[in-house]
């Protein structure tokens, strides 16, 4: 992990926790278990000003490029659930890929169960868009 821990702008926590907090009991235990993955680990996170944070992490608007172990690369923009959507490559924030892949910078590599199995992840590329949570606004 570069950084050491997830680091997390400290306006997109709360937001992530409430979103966490409101998501319906799901039966699927592969969701399960990914969203109490990513809530343990914002538990230990660095949360840090938006002025301060790395334009390496990701983060809400986020785009990620990925590599599988498959040499499969695709990128994905990371968004509100209310702005998913999948033709356009904006996956919501509680999909398994979004939760895996947010506080992580781009270099590091990332171990997690998916609905087809535990899979590696490689994070190529992390390109910054305009932010959900300018510092003024929330």
């Amino acid at each position: 992990m570069k950084y050491g821990q997830l680091i997390v702008d400290e306006k997109e926590y709360s937001l992530l926790m409430q979103t966490i907090a409101s998501t319906r009991s799901q039966e699927d235990k592969i969701y399960r278990d990914s969203l109490k993955k990513l809530k343990l680990e914002l538990l230990t996170a660095k949360q840090i000003s938006y002025d301060a944070m790395p334009q390496d992490v990701i983060r809400f608007n986020s785009v990620v490029r990925i590599s599988t172990p498959f040499n499969v690369e695709r990128s994905y923009q990371i968004v509100t659930p209310e702005k998913s959507n999948i033709q356009q490559n904006k996956i919501s924030i509680l999909s398994p890929m979004a939760l895996a892949l947010f506080g992580y910078a781009k270099g590091d590599k990332i171990t997690w169960q998916f609905p087809s199995g535990t899979n590696v992840i490689e994070i190529m590329e992390v390109t910054q868009q305009s932010n959900l949570l300018k510092k003024e606004s929330v």
